[in-house]
C-alpha cells in the first residue's frame, strides 16, 4: 500500500490499435507521456510527454521523435530532477488496464534488447485500483456524512465510464494526444482525495523460475496455451522472452517432442492466471526473428502429459538447484560421468558440471540400456554460453550434439524412455512406409508450397542419418530464411532416407542464394564428410516429386504439423541406370517407351522426352494431363 510517496500516471500509444487491442497487433510505441503526482499533497510535480521514432517501420511524421531506450532514459533523467529516487518502493507508475506495460513496452523492449528500469516491473492498474476503492466506498463510506453512492461498474470499460461515475469533468484542452494521461491524473487524485490508497501492486516477472511437475498436480486448464511454429532450437528461456511482460508460472514452460524425441516446434507454457493467459492469445502470429508463432487454447491435461514427471529419479535430480540444463546427445552407449565431465571441464574455456557426477542424469530404456542421451547441470546462467560452446565436440569418435533444456524436457525425455514399446513404435521414420501399390503420402497444401516462383531449394546427397537439424547447421545464415514447416525430408518406399530434402525459403532471392553459396558445400557427420548438391527450385517442382502429381483430394493420409516426411511411390520397371533421373507411366501410352527425365546436376526441373530403347522421340502428353498414370522415380 502505498501512504506517502509518488505515483506517476503512464500513457502508452502505438502505431497501430489501441484500447483493449493495445499491442496486440505487435506494432511499435510511438507516444509516451506521463505525469508525476506526490501522493502526500496530491499535487501534480511534473509532466512529460515524448514522441517515440518507430525503427522497424520508420514513419515520416515521427523523425522528429527519439528511439525508445533514449525517451527512456531521458524520463529517468527527468525524475531524478524532481529529487524522486525512481527506484524506490514508495514510487510507482499507474497504467490504465494491463496493456501499456504488459502487451507493449516490456515485449518491445526485450525484442529491441533494451533494458527497461526496474520500476517498468511494477505497477498500478488504475481500473483495477478504481473498482477496489468505489466498491468498497459503496458498502462503507469513508466519510459519515456523505451517504453512499451506487456502486461502480464491476469493469469500466473506458475512463470515460471512471470520470463520469466520480463526476469528473474530461480534458478538453488543445493537447489531444495529453488528454488521456491528463484523465488518468484526475482519477488518481480523486481517489487520494477521498481517502483511499492505491493497494493493488501488480508486478512483471523478467526472469522465468524453474519447477518441476508431477503427473499428480491438479493444473487450471484455464492458464494453458499452445505455441507453434517455434524455432526448433529455441529454449524454455527463448519462449519466456517471446511472452515477456506476462507471468508465467514457476516450470511453466514445456517443450514438446516428437515420437523420435526430437523437438517439433510446439510448447505449451502454463501462466498465473486466466487474465495473463488471455492476453498471450493475443499475441497470436506475433514474431520470433522472421518467424511468426501461432498460439491457442490448450487444457490442464495437454501440459500434465508434456511436463509431468513420475520417476523419483528426475525429482531428485531437477532439485539441485541449477539454473541450467543442458541436453547431449549422441553419446557412446558405454558413456561415463567422468567422459561428460571432462568433456566440459578440458579445453578452451572450460566449465564445471553442478555436484560433479550426480550433476549427470543419462537416459535409458526400461532394460536399462543407454539411448545415448544425458542431461547435465550448471550452477550459473553465466555457464551456459561455456558449455553450449562445446557443440560437435567429440567424446571419442563421437561427436556430440548440445541443447539447453528444460526440466519438463527432462521428464518428458525419461518418460518416454521407460514406456513399454510395441513391436511398430521402433520404425525409424514420422509414419509407416506405404505398402506396395499405395500413393506417396501426402500433406496439407498450404504446407507444400505451390508457384513457378524459385523460392524452394532441392538438396541431394546427404546423409542417410541426417535429420532436420543437421540440414539447418549445413544451411549455416539461409536457416533463417525458411518459412515454417518449411523442411520436407524424402523417404523411399521401404521407410529409408533418400539422400533428398526439399526446403521452402521466404524468397526467390533467399533460394537463389543459398543454391549459389551452398552447391557443392560439404556437411560434416562425425568424421565423414559429404559434398551436398543444392539446386533452385520452384513450388510446382516439388510438389511434382513429393506429392507424385496425386491432388489433395485423393490424399489417403495426412501427417501431423512439424517436420514432415514423404514417400516416393513403388519401384517402376527397369529403366537405363543413372546419371539420368526418371519420370514415366507403369504403362507408357505410346511405343517405344518415353520419358521424362532431368540432367544429373539440373539447374531447372523442366521436362523433356526422350527415347528408351530405340527410336525417335515422340511427344506425349505431360503427367497433369494423365492423373490417372501416377508417377514413378528410379534413383
Amino acid at each position: 500500500m502505498i501512504s506517502g510517496g509518488w505515483v506517476c500516471a503512464l500513457h502508452v500509444r502505438t502505431a497501430g490499435l489501441g484500447g483493449a487491442a493495445l499491442g496486440s497487433d505487435e506494432e511499435e510505441v510511438v507516444y509516451l507521456a506521463y505525469i508525476v503526482i506526490d501522493v502526500h499533497t496530491n499535487q501534480i510535480i511534473g509532466e512529460r510527454e515524448y514522441a517515440v521514432r518507430p525503427t522497424r517501420r520508420p514513419s515520416e511524421e515521427l523523425q522528429t521523435g527519439q528511439p525508445l531506450d533514449v525517451v527512456i532514459q531521458q524520463f529517468d533523467e527527468f525524475v531524478r530532477s524532481l529529487q524522486v529516487d525512481p527506484q524506490s518502493p514508495l514510487f510507482r507508475l499507474v497504467t490504465d488496464g494491463q496493456p501499456p506495460l504488459r502487451q507493449c513496452l516490456h515485449p518491445e523492449a526485450c525484442s529491441k534488447d533494451i533494458n527497461l528500469p526496474l520500476y517498468y516491473a511494477r505497477f498500478h492498474d488504475l481500473r483495477k485500483e478504481y473498482v477496489r476503492a468505489y466498491t468498497l466506498r459503496a458498502v462503507k463510506p469513508p466519510r459519515a456524512q456523505a451517504p453512499p453512492p451506487p456502486p461502480p461498474p464491476d469493469h469500466p470499460g473506458s475512463l470515460s465510464d471512471m470520470l463520469n461515475y466520480l463526476g469528473l469533468t474530461p480534458y478538453s484542452g488543445e493537447n489531444f494526444y495529453a488528454a488521456e494521461v491528463k484523465d488518468m491524473a484526475s482519477i488518481i487524485q480523486k481517489i487520494n482525495t477521498d481517502g483511499f490508497r492505491l493497494e493493488l501492486p501488480e508486478t512483471v516477472d523478467l526472469v522465468l523460475e524453474t519447477g518441476i511437475c508431477s503427473k499428480d498436480d491438479e493444473i487450471d486448464g484455464n492458464c494453458i496455451v499452445r505455441a507453434r511454429g517455434l524455432p526448433w532450437q529455441s529454449s524454455d528461456q527463448d519462449i519466456a522472452k517471446f511472452f515477456r511482460g506476462l507471468n508465467v508460472a514457476k516450470g511453466g514452460v514445456a517443450l514438446c517432442l516428437s515420437p523420435q524425441g526430437r523437438r517439433n516446434g510446439e510448447a505449451l507454457v502454463r501462466f498465473i492466471s486466466q487474465e495473463h493467459r488471455d492476453m498471450a492469445l493475443k499475441r497470436h502470429k506475433h514474431h520470433i526473428g522472421p518467424r511468426y508463432i501461432e498460439v491457442y487454447r490448450a487444457s490442464g491435461e495437454d501440459f500434465l502429459s508434456v511436463a509431468g514427471g513420475a520417476t523419483c529419479e528426475a525429482a531428485a535430480f531437477l532439485t539441485r538447484g541449477a539454473q541450467v540444463i543442458v541436453r547431449m546427445r549422441g553419446l557412446p552407449y558405454d558413456a561415463t560421468p567422468q567422459q561428460v565431465l571432462e568433456f566440459f571441464s578440458t579445453g578452451d574455456d572450460p566449465v564445471q558440471v553442478l555436484d560433479g557426477a550426480d550433476g549427470v542424469l543419462f537416459v535409458r530404456r526400461s532394460d536399462g540400456r543407454a539411448t545415448g542421451d544425458a542431461f547435465v547441470l550448471f550452477a550459473k546462467e553465466d555457464d551456459a554460453p561455456k558449455a553450449l560452446s562445446r557443440h560437435r565436440k567429440l567424446i571419442g569418435s563421437r561427436y556430440i550434439e548440445l541443447f539447453r533444456s528444460t526440466t519438463a524436457e527432462v521428464q518428458q525425455v525419461l518418460n518416454r524412455s521407460l514406456e513399454t514399446r510395441s513391436s511398430t513404435a521402433s520404425t525409424p521414420t514420422a509414419a509407416p512406409a506405404p505398402s506396395e501399390g499405395l500413393l506417396p503420402v501426402l500433406v496439407p497444401q498450404h504446407v507444400i508450397t505451390s508457384g513457378t516462383a524459385k523460392d524452394c531449394v532441392r538438396l541431394r546427397g546427404l546423409p542417410y542419418e541426417a535429420q532436420v537439424e543437421h540440414i539447418l547447421t549445413f544451411l549455416d545464415e539461409f536457416a533463417k530464411n525458411i518459412v515454417v514447416q518449411g523442411v520436407h525430408m524424402v523417404y523411399n518406399a521401404q521407410g529409408h532416407p533418400s539422400g533428398e530434402a526439399f526446403i521452402q525459403m521466404d524468397s526467390e532471392a533467399s533460394a537463389f542464394l543459398c543454391a549459389q553459396q551452398k552447391h557443392h558445400r560439404y556437411m560434416t557427420f562425425g568424421k565423414k564428410q559429404r559434398y551436398i548438391e543444392v539446386f533452385q527450385c520452384s513450388g510446382d517442382d516439388m510438389n511434382l516429386v513429393l506429392t507424385g502429381g496425386v491432388t489433395p483430394a485423393t490424399s489417403p493420409k495426412v501427417l501431423s504439423p512439424g517436420p514432415l516426411t514423404y514417400y516416393y511411390p513403388p519401384m517402376g520397371p527397369a529403366l537405363p541406370p543413372p546419371p539420368l533421373v526418371y519420370w514415366g507411366y507403369p504403362t507408357p501410352p505410346v511405343s517405344p517407351a518415353h520419358y521424362y527425365h532431368q540432367p544429373h546436376h539440373p539447374q531447372t526441373m523442366i521436362p523433356e522426352v526422350v527415347s528408351v530403347g530405340g527410336g525417335s522421340p515422340l511427344p506425349i502428353p505431360p503427367p497433369t494431363a494423365c492423373p490417372e498414370w501416377p508417377i514413378f522415380i528410379v534413383n
